[in-house]
């Protein structure tokens, strides 16, 4: 299964024309392509799959989506399956 997983974002940049970000999920850093949400800043949470951010979500959402997430036991799981660290 692959799930947006909701991250901080902690930097931002851009790398040939495409707006990068690192980001944090539960203590993993990894590149993030922010193109898909212009208006995210740093600081903000977003909603990460495959490598986009696709949405802004709030700080709470973001730990309401990682609490379901870790008592459903997909969250390890999808943290090691695909946010392995750089």
């Amino acid at each position: 299964m692959c799930l947006a997983i909701p991250g901080k974002i902690l930097s931002c940049s851009e790398q040939n024309g495409v707006r990068i970000g690192r980001v944090e999920f539960a203590g993993i850093i990894r590149e993030t392509c922010l193109d898909l949400v212009p208006e995210a800043s740093l600081g903000d949470y977003v909603l990460v799959h495959v490598g986009f951010a696709m949405s802004v979500v709030d700080r709470e959402e973001a730990e309401r989506t990682y609490a379901l997430l870790e008592l459903l036991g997909l969250l390890q799981e999808e943290l090691g399956a695909h946010l392995e660290p750089s």
